[in-house]
């Protein structure tokens, strides 16, 4: 009834009722006001100007109405262009008005949202983006709180395209860059929600793409958002970086929709989000983005079969920065120690990571992580070792044979994915940081005579010891694989080549190939190994176009130096009775070596004296060597002495050894390399010394090398290979072995009692008293004494008094050893006893003193 009146009086005296408005009271106009436009419909509020509440539209705040004015009576019409334009205009003329606009529209928004109005859900979110890509000042922080706001409400909500629709928001929120950083602003929220979107199970699968996408796009956009922004260093946090990771990699392991392509494919958009997190990452946060991959890993058992934790890791390499990259390798090793106990399968697979990692870090740089990659690779060598020889020595109290024999070829895998990294990242270094590994390597070969700590051979036993020597070896050989020294001290030093040696004399065929196969890729700095490849004769050499240069003096003066030890290795070498042909072939290759890199005039003439004496052992016999190791001994030397006939270019050296292998072919093929190594080939029972012309002869060998250059008298000078330590030694067949025959020799060394006393007969001062013909025979060995010092080489003499040295130098230290005891104490001497230490103690009064020390 009122408001019919209070209408008429308007209709008929419309300034009159404008003043009575104003005088009533606050409260009563304001009700007013608010109880009419409250009876307007939300959608007509665009048409005030003819709605019954015409007279309150001009009360409401601009902002309000220029917000209200977009959204059109029906939501299918779309966003009001012209409208938006005059909001964004104000915006921008009042940019303090802006946080009000934007609660406001949150307020809108979150109405609609709540009556399922989407359509004004996405015309609000519309206008929203417009504003931000528009406003860009100091008074845009509340609004974006405000922005922010809105967009986790569309998270929240359980309708997938609201979830897209927040999600689009999001991402070109994220691009914009803003000129303040915030100091207050958290992403947290979104970082839980866009992982759980990554996560999504929804039963569409074309939503559940859909919703997992925009996921990945969201977690892009606070990547993208927080990572160059300082005050947001905390995303790299662990809480926030076991969210990031896990999501990106759920997506990528997770490709059945290979088929789409680009953004639309939720596995290649995550592996470019993840591409970018580690492009961005610092220093300091390697270890935070590392680590969630190798936890998902493992939660997911994707170690067996480790395809996708390979393409990850590759990914992570090639991601991030080169100098980050022994971080990685850091974590890898750390996991590798963490999993130590696990299933072979399991490590074989972290190990294959790790190869993967460092053959991309070597390329770059690695940092101080090179021994402690190998130094942990070495410790789960002799673990595996450990774990497959325990297993076989319980094998027959286990009740399947099947499943022993399964666990040992597993640790098999384990341990040639450790060897092919060990080699692989050796291969790849810098020659300097090579030979350090080299050494490093040799020092973990158990080999007699230098100490190994860190493998512990005494409980494996022989065959764990020669496993672990093999396995060391052949990691060597792809270390040193296309190693280029430039002077072969470098290469071959003293601390490496005396453990390398003294393995080429172990009793085991495969560990002497393995050592000779180091020697060549050490040795061949100019690639020729592969042109001398097969022992035979070679009937042109000048066709192999072998690469040679001019000795330098390094090398010359290294020659001098460990030549006789070179050589003394190859004489033993060959008399090895399980030699086969692998073995005399890597003999030939390594003989050549020498002589194209490292032989000059008078190495050269030491090696023709090797080689004849290796013919004149074969011909005495004196070991009792099998035929097959005579004939093969014979036919080394016929090759090796061919192609140094070629090398030295000499035509009656040519000449002559090309006659001794026409003969041979003729009457003793089986002295020749074509034919002894052959499966049937028939061996005589004993070789004919004296058929002369089967062999080769010094005095013929001498006439044609009696040229300026060469000094033939030293061909005159048998070969004799110098004594050493281990000559003393019977044969070693591992460093077990070799300890507890060093304990035997010190048993058996103590002298007994009885024996010491000899009896003294008649007889026996009759044969000291007798000196016939011994004068004779100690003028013969002056003669013998004095003609080897006028013409061996000086090398061989100085090692052969080194040898008298040392040897005089043990008998004396044995000899102190028993006779010499240290003085009675009374606070008392340390006795050994069953490995025991025993404490006696001597009184005073029945100690002996001298005369002077009494008074």
């Amino acid at each position: 009834m009122h408001l019919s009146l209070c209408c008429r009086a308007w209709l008929a005296h419309p300034l009159s009722f404008a003043i009575l408005f104003i005088s009533l009271p606050r409260s009563i106009s304001r009700f007013f006001c608010l109880s009419e436009v409250g009876s307007v419909p939300a959608h007509t509020h665009t048409h005030t100007h003819t709605s019954l509440c015409g007279c309150c539209g001009p009360l409401r705040p601009r902002y309000k109405r220029l917000v209200d004015n977009i959204f059109p009576e029906d939501p299918k019409d779309g966003l009001v262009k012209s409208d938006m334009e005059k909001l964004t205009f104000y915006a921008v003329s009042a940019p303090e008005k802006l946080d009000r606009i934007g609660a406001y529209l949150a307020e809108r928004l979150s109405r609609d949202v709540v009556r399922h109005r989407y359509g004004y859900v996405v015309i609000a979110m519309e206008a929203l983006d417009q504003l931000l890509m528009a406003c860009h000042s100091q008074s845009i922080k509340p609004f974006v709180e405000s922005f922010l706001h809105m967009v986790a409400k569309l998270l929240e909500s359980r309708e997938p395209d609201l979830q897209v629709l927040g999600t689009n928001s999001f991402v070109k929120f994220a691009n914009i860059e803003e000129d303040t950083p915030s100091y207050h602003r958290r992403y947290d929220f979104f970082v839980s929600q866009f992982s759980a979107m990554c996560h999504s199970t929804h039963e569409d699968p074309e939503t559940c793409s859909r919703i997992r996408v925009a996921g990945i796009k969201g977690l892009q956009g606070v990547v993208r958002k927080t990572v160059n922004d300082e005050l947001q260093a905390i995303i790299w946090e662990p809480q926030h970086m076991d969210k990031l990771i896990p999501s990106m990699l759920f997506n990528m392991q997770d490709n059945e929709d290979s088929e789409r392509a680009g953004e639309e494919n939720p596995a290649s958009l995550a592996e470019s989000c993840f591409r970018e997190l580690l492009g961005r990452a610092a220093y300091g946060n390697m270890n935070n983005a590392v680590h969630p991959v190798l936890v998902h890993l493992d939660n997911h058992r994707l170690w067996d079969p480790n395809d996708f934790a390979v393409s990850c890791f590759r990914i992570i390499m090639y991601s991030i920065q080169a100098q980050h990259s022994h971080h990685v390798i850091q974590q890898v090793l750390s996991h590798l120690d963490t999993h130590s106990k696990n299933t072979p399968r399991v490590r074989a697979g972290i190990v294959q990571v790790l190869l993967e990692t460092v053959a991309i870090a070597a390329k770059g740089s690695i940092g101080p992580t090179v021994l402690e990659v190998f130094n942990t690779l070495l410790k789960h060598l002799r673990m595996s070792v450990d774990f497959e020889l325990g297993d076989g020595s319980r094998r027959n109290s286990a009740s399947s044979l099947s499943s022993t024999r399964t666990k040992e070829s597993e640790e098999r895998i384990v341990q040639n994915a450790i060897i092919q990294t060990i080699g692989f990242f050796g291969g790849n270094l810098p020659d300097y940081q090579r030979a350090e590994v080299m050494m490093f390597i040799m020092g973990k070969v158990p080999v007699y005579g230098t100490p190994c700590h860190t493998l512990d051979t005494v409980k494996i036993g022989h065959q764990g010891t020669k496993r672990i020597q093999a396995m060391l070896l052949s990691s060597l050989i792809m270390v040193t694989s296309g190693f280029k020294c430039k002077t072969m001290c470098a290469g071959l030093p003293v601390a490496f080549l005396e453990p390398l040696c003294s393995i080429s004399l172990m009793e085991d065929s495969e560990l002497r190939q393995l050592v000779l196969e180091i020697l060549h890729n050490i040795i061949d700095r100019h690639d020729n190994r592969a042109k001398l490849r097969g022992i035979r004769i070679i009937p042109n050499v000048a066709a192999l176009k072998i690469k040679r240069e001019k000795i330098s003096k390094q090398d010359v003066v290294f020659m001098k130096k460990h030549g006789q030890q070179l050589y003394r290795h190859i004489y033993l070498g060959c008399k090895e009775e399980d030699n086969v042909e692998k073995n005399f072939e890597l003999l030939f290759t390594a003989l050549a070596l020498i002589t194209i890199e490292l032989a000059n005039e008078e190495v050269m003439i030491d090696l023709i004296r090797l080689s004849i004496a290796l013919q004149d052992m074969v011909l005495a016999n004196e070991e009792n060597m099998p035929m097959f190791i005579r004939c093969g001994i014979m036919a080394l030397v016929a090759a090796y002495l061919n192609f140094l006939s070629q090398m030295i270019a000499n035509p009656p050296f040519c000449q002559h050894v090309s006659k001794v292998i026409e003969m041979r072919n003729l009457d003793a093929p089986y002295l020749l390399p074509e034919h002894v190594f052959r499966e049937k080939c028939v061996l005589p029972d004993a070789l004919d010394r004296d058929d002369v012309g089967l062999y080769f002869q010094t005095a013929d060998l001498a006439e044609a090398l009696s040229v300026p250059g060469y000094n033939v008298e030293r061909l005159a000078v048998p070969y004799i290979p110098q004594v050493t330590e281990e000559d003393r030694l019977p044969r070693r067949k591992s460093f077990v072995d070799t300890i507890s025959l060093q304990v035997d020799i010190l048993s058996n060394s103590l002298p007994d009692q009885s024996q010491l006393a000899e009896e003294i007969t008649f007889e026996t001062l009759k044969k000291a008293i007798d000196t016939t013909g011994l004068e004779e025979q100690e003028r013969e060995r002056r003669r013998q004494v004095m003609e080897k010092f006028q013409k061996a080489p000086f090398e061989e003499i100085a090692a052969h008094c080194e040898s008298k040295a040392n040897m005089l130098h043990d008998r004396l230290a044995q000899i102190f050893e028993l006779t010499i005891r240290p003085p009675p104490s009374p606070s008392g001497t340390v006795t050994v006893t069953s490995g025991h230490a025993q404490y006696q103690s001597v009184p005073v009064y029945e100690m002996k003193f001298p005369d002077l020390c009494v008074y």
